[in-house]
């Protein structure tokens, strides 16, 4: 590992930089370097949101200069080490069910791969992901890695709806959208799990440093699961 950076993210806030690759091998000191901090820093400490190569840690400027902060963490740093404990994270299944019409851009990744459809599902459901950062939208988890071949870039205009439980790739990333907000992810199939619940304790279903399943469906498990089956328009329609 390369030595940490330092990067000032504002005046609450330094970003630490642990590593230049996105690599399931870096979640361990990641997940490390959150418990420290959270013991470290106590009640200064306002947030962390880890991400796949970095940690932003927020804290209160009443109760630590910027200085008093980054010095903190060059301690912590010293004598860092991975938390593999930390790192294996919960195990959290999510049904999909897999449909052209909640799914608009199987086909699109169907040619591009060049699998057919049952091997697609299956390269998609068949992996483990790690949840590496919470963002973009409260619960939305980036998961990684997906199957190189299932690898597809962002959409070029998003969509302005997408629904809530949409399954989705993005390069060699993986989500699904906790509630109904723009988007351009590559919309795949649908969950009928709830991913951000302001009841639930902790709010978000999926959490940094969890495993991820997918499990596949077919539309009546689906329905019987709470799940919508409202279609989603084809990009060059959504877009009229």
């Amino acid at each position: 590992m390369k030595p940490p950076r330092f990067e000032n993210a504002g005046v609450d806030a330094w970003l630490v930089r642990l590593f230049d690759d996105i690599d399931e091998a870096n979640m361990p000191w990641l997940m490390a370097l959150c418990r420290r901090c959270e013991e470290a820093f106590g009640p200064a400490l306002v947030d962390l949101v880890p991400s796949y190569t970095t940690l932003l840690v927020q804290y209160d400027p009443l109760r630590l200069t910027a200085g008093q902060a980054r010095a903190q963490l060059a301690e912590i740093l010293a004598d860092l080490r991975p938390d593999d404990e930390a790192a294996a994270g919960e195990v959290k299944e999510l049904p999909v069910w897999y449909d052209d019409s909640v799914g608009p851009e199987l086909a699109r990744l169907e040619a591009a791969s060049g699998l057919s459809r049952e091997a697609l599902i299956e390269a998609h459901a068949g992996h483990e992901y790690r949840v590496f950062a919470l963002g973009f939208a409260p619960g939305f988890g980036f998961m990684g890695s997906v199957d190189p071949r299932l690898a597809m870039p962002r959409l070029a205009t998003p969509r302005k709806r997408v629904p809530a439980g949409s399954v989705a790739v993005a390069g060699r990333q993986t989500s699904a959208y906790p509630r109904v907000s723009p988007g351009g992810w590559n919309l795949i199939g649908r969950t009928p799990v709830t991913l951000f619940d302001k009841g639930r304790e902790g709010l978000s279903y999926l959490q940094v440093g969890d495993r991820v399943r997918f499990k596949t469906i077919g539309r009546d498990e689906f329905e019987r699961l709470g799940g919508d089956t409202t279609p989603v328009a084809p990009l060059e329609e959504d877009q009229r």
